[in-house]
């Protein structure tokens, strides 16, 4: 999402005077080199030096190939943490408060601007955090792909800097204070527990959130679920009671709310380290495939991942837990990864890239003729990132496909680059972020921007979607060009015509034509959605808005007012009576 002309600086990168690298032998761990590894015995002054270290190698650095995860052992710690691009920071407690921060753990932006557009691709999860009390709020000014999990915060927490921001999402966490935007355009916040909620543009979704605000709708764009249906929490690395590290998978919960961890007893298996293949990026396709064979799960140490052919996961259970951002780049127009139609497979916290041989697609869950139930072991799929372009000149027809039933989707970000490396609309060339040909499909906090088609195109059953953001493509050169049998453009978000049920619950969907040829022959997008005329199909609460040139005629179906340059049109949905 990149609505307003940004400088190089904050799409290449900032150039660094950097100072010399401190020693970090003493916080590397059976994880390799870069992930680093801290206890509460340990020099607070030492920790603190590597820590501004990795925040200088880091700030700014949009598209870079340095990943780095940062652990927490159980204690407490003063310290001043800044999470930047392709950064991670973990605790590993079994809960929020075992690792406690006395400080901050902050994402800023040093621009004089305050623009945080572009503060992609990094995460703070399973700490409690204790902000300095003399400063307002806490800072974890975001935009998309940056989530915070499984966090406590005891004080008060702002999710961008007075200025253009585009995010995000909180979820499994509990702000004692208040919470929220001053200027950002849109939030999700999931099954958490806030002191009070403000401020905010365009769309904010809150599900099983105690402490959301008031649902004053159309009044202010916010939209509140009292409990999510179905969730699994995203599964995370900690220390045993021996002392060994281990994966925690939380249990499946229905029609809950509020925080998993907040009495100790949060529900769930704990897998020994033992039992995962530590991949480095020196691994190939072969190697991972061949632990995948063994019955191993994957634990993904930081770094780029070229995949000559895709990761199979064919087995049942399976977990593929990235740290600090792992890229997955298929090299032979491979997909990245492809599962098999089996109950309980995880992925987790990594990037895929399009490569630069075009692929068909780039995950795929389960195969076309998958029809098993897995409603009593779902799959799911936590912060999972896909981009065509921006960090190389790639190009896949489609994202993520998912042709298993009962999946569920906690967070993904599919993205069309619109700057960066083949940022244009004919070198990143791609139809779809995801396609759903499953049934009984749940997604949370979906983010899908810049595709050439329709960018959710839902074949399923009983799909619910709860949160969805999404601009359409930038620069279509015209309406010839870009239409769908006639209709100017394609809807963003489109429920096939054969689906009888279908849920949907706030939905910002926006324009931002730019460009001298789109400007020229005035391009227009017809409809934001698109939904079958049926009993089974609810839409509750759609958001359109527009900038620059151009815009929207219709919000969903030919119905809903026209939404123009500078407009933001607020519409109650389909089939709300």
């Amino acid at each position: 999402m990149r609505h307003f002309t940004l400088a190089l600086v904050a799409t290449f990168g900032l150039v660094h005077s950097a100072s010399a690298q401190p020693d970090t032998a003493p916080f590397q761990s059976i994880f390799g080199e870069r992930v680093l590894l801290f206890d509460e015995t340990m020099d607070a002054d030492s920790i603190q030096a590597v820590l501004d270290w990795v925040h200088e190698q880091q700030a700014g650095q949009e598209f870079t190939n340095q990943r780095y995860a940062i652990l927490f052992k159980p204690g407490a710690y003063a310290l001043e943490v800044t999470v930047d691009y392709y950064v991670q920071v973990l605790g590993l407690g079994r809960t929020p408060d075992h690792v406690v921060i006395k400080g901050a753990v902050q994402s800023t932006w040093s621009r004089s601007d305050n623009h945080v557009t572009t503060q992609f691709w990094r995460g703070a999860e399973n700490l409690r955090v204790e902000p300095d009390a003399s400063e307002k709020w806490m800072l974890w000014a975001v935009s998309q792909a940056a989530p915070m999990r499984r966090m406590h915060i005891v004080g008060n927490l702002n999710f961008d800097k007075g200025a253009w921001a585009s995010g995000g999402v909180l979820a499994n966490s509990i702000v004692t204070g208040r919470a929220g935007l001053t200027s950002g355009q849109q939030w999700f916040t999931r099954n958490s527990e806030l002191g009070l909620w403000e401020g905010g543009n365009w769309n904010r979704v809150f599900v099983g959130v105690k402490g959301a605000p008031e649902d004053n709708w159309p009044d202010v764009p916010v939209t509140i679920l009292s409990s999510a249906p179905v969730i699994r929490d995203k599964p995370f690395l900690h220390v045993d009671e021996t002392g060994k590290f281990a994966v925690f998978v939380p249990e499946v919960q229905r029609d809950c709310s509020g925080v998993t961890w907040k009495l100790g007893d949060e529900k769930g298996t704990s897998i020994p380290i033992d039992d995962f293949y530590i991949a480095t990026p020196d691994d190939d396709a072969t190697d991972l495939n061949a632990a995948l064979a063994s019955g191993k799960h994957l634990l993904v140490s930081p770094g780029i991942y070229r995949l000559d052919e895709p990761l199979r996961i064919d087995q049942p259970n399976t977990v593929v837990l990235g740290l600090g951002l792992p890229t997955l780049t298929p090299t032979q127009g491979n997909a990245a990864i492809q599962t098999a139609d089996e109950g309980g497979i995880i992925l987790a916290g990594f990037i895929v890239d399009a490569g630069l041989k075009a692929s068909d697609l780039l995950v795929q869950i389960g195969d076309a003729h998958s029809q098993a139930d897995h409603s009593a072991n779902p799959i799911s799929l936590h912060d999972l990132y896909c981009r065509i372009g921006g960090f190389i000149e790639g190009t896949a027809k489609t994202c993520v496909e998912i042709n298993s039933n009962d999946v569920i989707g906690d967070h993904l970000w599919l993205w069309r680059a619109d700057h960066g490396r083949g940022a244009d609309w004919r070198t990143n060339r791609s139809e779809h972020g995801l396609v759903v040909n499953g049934d009984n499909v749940t997604i949370y906090g979906l983010f899908n921007e810049h595709f050439q088609h329709y960018q959710t195109l839902w074949n399923g059953e009983r799909g619910r979607t709860y949160f969805y953001q999404s601009e359409i493509p930038y620069e279509p050169p015209s309406n010839d060009v870009w239409n769908d049998k006639g209709k100017p453009g394609y809807a963003s978000y489109k429920v096939a015509d054969a689906v009888e049920e279908h849920q949907a619950w706030g939905l910002g969907i926006y324009s931002f034509f730019r460009g001298e040829e789109t400007a020229r022959n005035k391009v227009r997008l017809e409809n934001a959605m698109e939904v079958p005329d049926k009993p089974g199909i609810r839409v509750v609460h759609i958001s359109t808005f527009a900038g620059r040139v151009g815009g929207i005629n219709h919000v969903i179906n030919g119905t809903g007012p026209a939404t123009n340059s500078g407009e933001l049109q607020l519409f109650d949905g389909w089939n709300m009576k």
